[in-house]
Order: structure tokens, then sequence, then C-alpha cells
């Protein structure tokens, strides 16, 4: 989630945004991630081990609306909440919601998560939380916040992304292999600075903020271009992006390299290449507050039969999960 503060990072673009355009330009990385990723979405939507079909959603980063979307596709009786820092960004969401017809599911929230005092979220029955809250400079005062607000066996869904998806091989481009890795090898000092969370195991932090942790899932992704169009796209907008932030720190035989693949009117351009595949993997935990109902002793022995217990959520998150599909591997 981008701040208001100035020159803070913007969420979900993971680069450098002093470029005045910037807000379009991670717009459309946004949408094109959410066309190449919606399966994904899906399955862990489905995955979710949430007690019963949530109706008050609060969606915190909501960039564009990729996870507000398939919320409301996933659950027809549920409102959403988005919550984002850019205007521009919420109005491309209700620009979507009037299109789709869903502008009365939907209420937008343009908020500082950083701030110390948020506005009233309601009590969700679900809020998450899609590769925003590492931009976060005190991401564990908002977990707190999260904990307070989330109803009666409201759920937690928080999901991060170890690093800048990558679509080129090793041996790409032609005269300048392992182009991208060096890119982004000299982009991680400055992006580590700015992001010191991302990337961290956010169990500990989602236990140390009142919450239990219910379920974890590590998301493995590699879509080869030849099976989904937005690939193309997706690369071009994304070295665009490294394009921009490199340009102090690339050396210049780099940057005519990307300056060539950038070139959608040149033959080496990289919409007219046919070895693409994204790569990127991608972490989720789903966590609640801990159910102090079941402290008695004489309790216990029910537990088996507690359909929302931890061995119940497990047996669930095994079930929804068994096939594996999506390239998705669980840890519960």
């Amino acid at each position: 989630m981008r701040t208001t503060t100035p020159h803070q990072h913007s969420p979900h673009a993971h680069g450098p945004t002093a470029h005045p355009h910037a807000d379009a330009i991670q717009a459309q990385v946004l949408d094109l991630d959410a066309k190449v990723m919606a399966d994904h979405v899906d399955a862990v939507i489905e995955w979710m081990p949430v007690h019963s079909a949530p109706t008050r959603i609060v969606d915190l980063g909501a960039g564009t609306g990729a996870g507000t979307f398939a919320l409301l596709h996933a659950f027809p009786d549920a409102v959403v909440t988005a919550v984002d820092s850019s205007a521009e960004h919420l109005e491309l969401l209700r620009d979507r919601a009037r299109r789709d017809g869903l502008d009365d599911r939907i209420r937008t929230l343009q908020v500082d998560l950083d701030a110390a005092d948020w506005p009233d979220l309601g009590r969700p029955d679900l809020v998450w939380a899609s590769a925003s809250m590492h931009h976060l400079a005190d991401p564990d005062r908002a977990l707190r916040t999260v904990r307070d607000a989330l109803g009666d066996k409201g759920l937690l869904v928080v999901l991060e992304l170890s690093g800048l998806p990558r679509f080129l091989s090793p041996d790409t481009p032609e005269g300048r292999p392992g182009l991208e890795k060096r890119c982004h090898a000299a982009l991680e000092p400055s992006a580590s600075a700015r992001m010191p969370h991302r990337g961290s195991d956010w169990a500990p932090k989602l236990t140390a903020a009142g919450l239990e942790v219910a379920a974890h899932l590590a998301l493995d992704i590699a879509i080869d271009s030849t099976e989904n169009e937005a690939i193309g796209p997706y690369a071009l907008a994304a070295l665009t992006g490294l394009r921009r932030a490199g340009a102090e720190l690339l050396p210049a035989e780099d940057l005519a390299a990307l300056d060539e693949l950038l070139d959608t009117t040149s033959p080496h351009s990289i919409l007219s290449r046919s070895d693409l595949t994204l790569r990127t993997t991608r972490f989720v935990w789903a966590a609640r507050r801990p159910d102090t109902s079941d402290a008695d002793e004489a309790d216990e022995a029910d537990e088996a039969d507690d359909p929302f217990s931890p061995a119940a959520e497990a047996a669930n998150c095994e079930r929804v999960l068994g096939s594996r599909r999506h390239g998705l591997d669980s840890t519960v």
C-alpha cells in the first residue's frame, strides 16, 4: 500500500516511482498481473479456511481491484470495502465496478495505512491484503488494527511475494545474457532499504499481533507466454519499470539491451519473443483471533468434532488443494 508521504514507494510496482506517470504505469502492471494471476487468485480464495461465506470484506491495498473483483465474484452476497492510498487507482476500480454493475457492492476508502488512525472499517468477516503489507513502515501496528477490527471468527489473509517477477531465460537476450538477473541485483539494495519487510515470514508478525495462523500456502508459479497472451505485455510493462528504476544504476550496455527489448517497433521487441515465462513465488498466510471459548478443559474433548478446529481446517486445506492444481503447494 502506498502511503501519502512524499516520495513513498507505491504499492504494487516494486520499484522507484518518481516519474510523473507512475500511477498510470502501476495501474497497467496491476491489471496485467490480475489477468495472468487470475486462476491462482481464485485458487487461493477457494483455499481460504473461512468459517462461512463472508459478507463483509475489506481489501487492504486494493490497487485497481484484482482481489476486490475476484472476491465479489466468489462471494455473491458480499460487500467489499476497497482501501488504497492512490486516488487514481481507486477511481479506476470504481470505473470498472460501474461497468460491471457492481458499484452497489463496493465502497472505496483512500487511506494511509501507516497513519495512526484509520477510518472505521466495520467488523469484517474477511480482510484481504495482497502485496500491500510489505510496503508499510509499521506493518505490526497495521496488523494489530486489523486484529481489533475483525469480526467473530473473522479471517485475515496476507498474500506476499518474494521479489520481482522474472520473464527472461538466463541466456537472454543474445549478446547480453543474464540481463534480467543483473537488473534485479542492481535494484535490490535500494528496494530492500525502502521495503525492509518484503520477503518476510509473516507468521511471527501475525502471532505477535495477537492472531493465530490457521494455514500457510506457498505458490511457485511458472506460466509460459504460449499459455497466456498477457505475459508479453506484462513483461513489457515490468521491464519498462526496471529500465526507469535502473537508469542511474545499470551499465550502458545493459540499458541499450533493455531499450532494444522495449522498442515495440524492433524485430527484437519483447512482444515478439515466444520464450517468455513468468516466474514468481508468492506466499499466503491465513490468520484469525484466537478462539478463547475453548479454554476450558471440558471443551477440549469436543475438538475433534469442531469443524473450525486446527485439525479440521488442515483437512479442509488438503481437500481443496489435493490436486495441487495451479502449481500450488501448501503447508498447514
